[in-house]
């Protein structure tokens, strides 16, 4: 579609993206959110570019070894996928030009997302952007400074005029210190500087979980160059000491937002004591419709249909895939579980398993199924904990219960349509948003969920699915949710798979009809526009104009060298 003109220019910065299988630049829900972000805003005509890295071994394969541990092997990634703009910039990272180079690709109907890459020359600096979330600190500041400053400067040597920042989770904030650095060559003061800036920017957070929020030592990025020309002071009125990256985005932005209504109350209360902080407003997920509804489904949408017999088929799809990797045959008629997120402790991925006298029963007598996927940080332990007791009930259970290894975007694809039931018990209020469960929802895969993250805006008890728990939070939560989870599943769920089809078919209508309406991109991305970048942009201009009328200081910078240490 043909881009509106009238519309602001948004630059979308994220480390990671989820665009496709073939490109493995991606770890979890934050770069799929990211990918459809960038196919819709190709889709619907939206003015924007992404930034991001081209990470030379993308985030990681995962294995179950014989010990029933996981273990990790790296990605080779393939750069004829990409490709090469010509572009090149330098940030200055440890005392010392980085050359980044600049690649693109436009290839799996997004809009141009750049990828910033320090693999140039000697290689000597390809440490920068070798893996996603590898390494150590130092590692993880220098590749936050290619995708910040780096990213700023690149879309500067691209040519690209840019009216929004949108900085997705921390990870881009040192983008806002090269604004800040620049308004100051152009004669600002430091405060008025921030002010400018945060005239340009919005900052989206994520993990309500307090070590998901990154902290550096400054003594650390004065020796990394984060400091790119600003001093102690002026960096702890940005982002503390410790310099927080999820504070930094909330004072270097006119306005954030949480990626679900219970995600921006819960990002509100944890983040009230920070001076200066944007308000966090909630625009919640969406997920691009055409990356992730199965085309038997998309067809019965369209044209009408029988929807039971496209589920089935979308079900066969899974159930073969399962069978081509395992060697496990599922049965087409038996209710199949699903469950696949990236392996962290509160999103107990095991609950299910934690009362053996009530799961074993409906394992052994086959009424229901279960097929898990997802991967743990190579440096988690609980949760490769997690995925060893899961693997060892599909030892236990082999006839019905399946792990899918080195969980990727298309083991997410099928599960997503071919499921019967999605099923998800996060710990509340840890869930941010959840859109694996939107995903489902589209395809007419009824959730059975904690009423956290998306889920309390979509569920209706009953008709678009079920919700469980949720009465208790501290210690007793797991317990109170485990018991509520067996309780709906027995009660509710199994019996009205196997007695009330025509009960069951019509909730996957609703359920349908409620993910396409209301958690898509094509409802996301308007709010984006509406909400974060089109007030900025209005009340920029409506200054700029006044300015032009009575002029009492310089303009903001409108270009500006992208070499050099600055």
């Amino acid at each position: 579609m043909k881009q509106d003109s009238s519309l602001p220019r948004v630059a979308y910065f994220c480390m990671e993206y989820g665009i496709d299988p073939a490109l493995p630049i991606y770890a979890g829900g934050l770069g799929i959110l990211a990918g459809d972000i960038l196919k819709g805003a190709r889709e619907l005509g939206y003015p924007m570019v992404g930034i991001g890295i081209l990470w030379e071994q993308g985030y990681t394969h995962q294995y179950i070894g014989e010990n029933g541990r996981p273990y990790n092997v790296p990605h080779q990634f393939d750069r004829s996928l990409v490709e090469d703009t010509g572009v090149k910039v330098n940030v200055f990272i440890r005392g010392r030009n980085v050359c980044c180079k600049v690649w693109c690709t436009t290839a799996y109907g997004n809009a141009p997302l750049y990828l910033l890459d320090t693999n140039t020359g000697t290689g000597e600096d390809a440490w920068i952007t070798r893996q996603l979330y590898g390494g150590g600190s130092q590692d993880r500041v220098a590749s936050e400074m290619v995708l910040g400053i780096g990213g700023v400067r690149a879309l500067d040597a691209l040519g690209l005029e840019v009216d929004i920042y949108h900085f997705n989770e921390g990870h881009a904030i040192f983008g806002g210190i090269e604004l800040i650095r620049r308004y100051r060559e152009a004669g600002f003061s430091f405060e008025d500087a921030l002010r400018e800036t945060r005239k340009r920017v919005v900052f989206t957070t994520h993990t309500p979980v307090p070590a998901g929020n990154e902290t550096h030592d400054h003594g650390l990025l004065r020796y990394m160059g984060a400091y790119n020309g600003l001093n102690y002071w002026e960096m702890v009125r940005i982002g503390d000491d410790p310099f927080n990256m999820t504070v930094a985005g909330l004072r270097l932005s006119h306005i954030a937002n949480g990626v679900a209504k219970l995600h921006a109350v819960t990002s509100s209360l944890m983040w009230q004591d920070v001076r200066d902080s944007a308000p966090i407003i909630g625009i919640t997920n969406g997920v691009h419709v055409g990356t992730w509804q199965h085309p038997a489904i998309a067809k019965v949408i369209e044209t009408g249909g029988d929807l039971w017999s496209a589920h089935l088929e979308a079900k066969q799809q899974l159930l073969d895939f399962i069978r081509d990797r395992t060697g496990v045959s599922l049965k087409p008629d038996c209710l199949l579980i699903g469950f696949a997120r990236r392996a962290v402790a509160y999103k107990r991925s095991n609950l299910i398993f934690q009362r053996r006298d009530v799961i074993d029963p409906l394992l052994e007598n086959g009424v229901i199924q279960l097929v898990f996927s997802g991967k743990s940080h190579p440096d988690d332990e609980y949760a490769k904990s997690m995925i060893t007791q899961i693997y060892e009930m599909s030892q236990r259970f082999r006839d019905n219960v399946v792990f899918l290894q080195d969980y990727d975007m298309e083991i997410a694809r099928r599960m997503v349509s071919g499921c019967d039931v999605w099923l998800n018990n996060p710990q509340r209020p840890l869930e941010a948003s959840g859109t694996s469960g939107m995903k489902a929802a589209m395809n007419g895969v009824l959730n059975l969920s904690v009423l956290d993250g998306w889920w309390p805006e979509g569920c209706v008890h009953g008709v678009t699915g079920w919700q469980f728990g949720g009465g208790y939070e501290g210690q007793r939560q797991s317990e109170c949710d485990l018991i509520a989870l067996y309780e709906v599943l027995i009660d509710e769920v199994i019996p009205t798979y196997y007695f009330d089809k025509a009960r069951w078919v019509k909730m996957m209508k609703r359920s349908i009809q409620m993910a396409t309406e209301r958690f898509s991109i094509a409802r996301l991305l308007p709010e984006y526009y509406n909400l974060l970048y089109q007030p900025m942009v209005s009340q920029r201009r409506i200054r700029e104009a006044a300015a032009k009328m009575a002029p009492r200081r310089k303009q903001p910078w409108t270009k500006a060298s992208s070499q050099g240490q600055g």
